[in-house]
């Protein structure tokens, strides 16, 4: 420990996340700063962070996930980020791990964080999730979101990348109506950067890609020992990417048809 205690900047990003976003901001209270970048909620997220005494927050239009990440990143005041989903919470173990890891004079520039998966309340073992892990720790000065994709964003690292220990919690089935909105969200913005990178749209993928992931998830990936919760993440699974190919196919369309309306 080198005896100069290193500031912790916590991020966020949400909308519409009241009832999950409390917790996530409860979970992260030890960092030095905590600024969320709401996208124009309407169920009174922005109105709580508003009022909250230790949360900086700004309203900023969404686009995609990789350009609300960026600039939420601009507005962090310290070099070590802690960034955070807004159904995501930091356990007391795993504050503990970061307060140590980031005050021990590491030479590691960012950490994987592995997610224990909340159906509801109640832990997903299984179901694909189980080996999931995301960049949640870094230096801002050695890091930044790819320009790449803009779901799933992806960080660029300038150095070494260490794991964590303890898990994030991420609380990512609040329910059916809730998680479906989320997964064709995806989808859809997996589309979008499919057509920015010139993928051209087949049948054979439409059909045949949303059933390999149902029976990787739920055979392969052990879906089936979650019980129900297993099979309706799976299905909700595939229809993300479902919807990925039905996207794709209309933005297509509509290229097509802007193109012969400007030709000559």
């Amino acid at each position: 420990m080198n005896g100069k205690r290193e500031k912790i900047s916590a991020l966020v990003i949400a909308y519409n996340e009241i009832g999950y976003i409390e917790q996530c901001i409860d979970s992260v209270a030890f960092a030095d700063e905590i600024i969320v970048v709401d996208s124009y909620s309407s169920d009174g997220t922005y109105e709580y962070l508003k009022n909250h005494p230790k949360v900086k927050v700004l309203q900023h239009p969404f686009i995609n996930f990789t350009h609300q990440k960026s600039f939420a990143l601009k507005q962090a005041n310290n070099d070590w980020v802690l960034f955070l989903d807004a159904d995501e919470t930091v356990s007391k173990k795993l504050q503990k791990e970061i307060i140590e890891t980031v005050n021990n004079d590491t030479d590691y520039a960012a950490f994987w964080f592995y997610r224990k998966f909340m159906f509801e309340r109640r832990p997903l073992h299984f179901s694909g999730w189980q080996t999931d892990k995301n960049y949640r720790l870094f230096r801002k000065s050695k890091a930044q979101f790819s320009d790449k994709k803009i779901v799933h964003e992806t960080l660029d690292v300038d150095g070494k990348s260490g794991v964590f220990q303890e898990k994030l919690t991420h609380y990512c089935y609040k329910n059916f109506k809730d998680y479906k909105s989320k997964m064709l969200k995806y989808g859809r913005l997996k589309a979008k950067e499919d057509f920015y990178r010139e993928k051209r749209f087949n049948f054979l993928s439409l059909l045949f890609k949303p059933l390999w992931k149902f029976f990787n998830h739920y055979v392969i990936r052990l879906g089936f020992l979650d019980g129900k919760k297993g099979v309706i993440i799976c299905y909700l699974n595939a229809l993300s990417d479902l919807e990925r190919y039905r996207e794709l196919k209309k933005l297509e369309k509509k290229n097509e048809l802007a193109y012969y309306l400007v030709m000559p």
